[in-house]
Order: C-alpha cells, then sequence, then structure tokens
C-alpha cells in the first residue's frame, strides 16, 4: 500500500458542482444545493482503505460536533468497485449504517466527482466556505496507523473554527495522505 499525498488545489477554487445519489436514503445530494450556511466539507473516503479506518470513529465525532455550526459534510468514494467491492453502493450502505455517519455517503461510479475535485487519496478533505471556495485541503490530522499520535482531527478542526468564528483559515495545511483512489482502466 503506497502512501499518496492529496494534489492540495490551490485556496479559492470554486466547489465544482455535482449530483450524487447517497446509498442510504437514496436521495440525490449536489453541490451548490446542499451545501452549508458556515462551511461544505467535502471528503472522499472509501470502506477498505486503512487510513480512512483509522479515522472513521473520530471523523464521524468531528461532523456531529460541527453540523451545528451551519456545516454540511458530505462523503464520496470513487473507486472502482469492480476492482474494489467493498467500496461499492451496497457494502459503503452497511458501513455508513454501522458506523452512525451523521453526513451523506454517495457514490462516484463515473469518477467524474473525484477527478473534478482533483481527489488523490483517501481520505482526501476540501473545505469550502460560505461562498464555496476552497479554505482548506488536507489532513485529518498527524494520526497514523502504528505512529502512537491520537487521533483527534486536529487540522480540520482548526480550519473549521476558523469558518465559524469568522477568521480565515491558516494558509499552512498539510496534505493528507492515505491510499490513492482506485481509478478504473
Amino acid at each position: 500500500m503506497a502512501a499518496t499525498p492529496s494534489t492540495m488545489v490551490s485556496l479559492g477554487t470554486p466547489a465544482p458542482a455535482f449530483t450524487l445519489t447517497d446509498v442510504v436514503s437514496g436521495e440525490p445530494i449536489s453541490i451548490p444545493h446542499h451545501s452549508g450556511k458556515t462551511a461544505t466539507v467535502i471528503m472522499f473516503i472509501c470502506n477498505h482503505c486503512p487510513y480512512v479506518k483509522h479515522i472513521n470513529q473520530a471523523l464521524v465525532k468531528l461532523a456531529n460536533d460541527y453540523q451545528h455550526h451551519g456545516i454540511t459534510f458530505i462523503a464520496i468514494s470513487s473507486n472502482d468497485a469492480t476492482k474494489y467491492p467493498e467500496d461499492g453502493p451496497e457494502k459503503m450502505r452497511e458501513m455508513a449504517r454501522y458506523l452512525k455517519c451523521p453526513f451523506p455517503y454517495l457514490y462516484d461510479e463515473t469518477q467524474e466527482v473525484a477527478r473534478a475535485f482533483d481527489a488523490a487519496c483517501t481520505p482526501d478533505f476540501f473545505v469550502y466556505n460560505s461562498n464555496l471556495k476552497l479554505a482548506y485541503r488536507g489532513q485529518f490530522d498527524d494520526s497514523r496507523s502504528g505512529n502512537n499520535i491520537p487521533v483527534t482531527g486536529h487540522d480540520l478542526r482548526q480550519a473549521l473554527d476558523s469558518l465559524v468564528s469568522g477568521k480565515p483559515v491558516p494558509e499552512q495545511q498539510k496534505a493528507s495522505i492515505g491510499c490513492n483512489i482506485k481509478w478504473k482502466q
């Protein structure tokens, strides 16, 4: 498993518009229609990635902690489910229910959404301000499986706290590290 960094898209980049179906509710979710009043967090995750598994519980807690601040969270899996069936819609639905995800979990079958965001790895986080301009892209925190650093979501929390308080998000941001997105051939 090679560690792949996020691409660190330029801050201020507008959020790409998209519509995908939530694997749990069956409802279409779209940007800009499902954006948050304060911020919108787009998370590229999947079921099988050990980097994502390492933060899953903390990610659910973080979303629960911030949703009441006008922040919308949307998770997307863009992996090739033919080669990685654990990342397909049925298993995604099971995982979302098991974790009690407080956010929609969308399947990007064509991988067009991942390409529009220039997503590279799982997990890959993109935080957009109230105007849907990129304010943060990067890691959840410094914790990785086996490095004995607690999973806190520090980096993502710092960005969200800045947006909630109306302050600029620090521009010094660390790339996320994870499994590469499993692109179709």
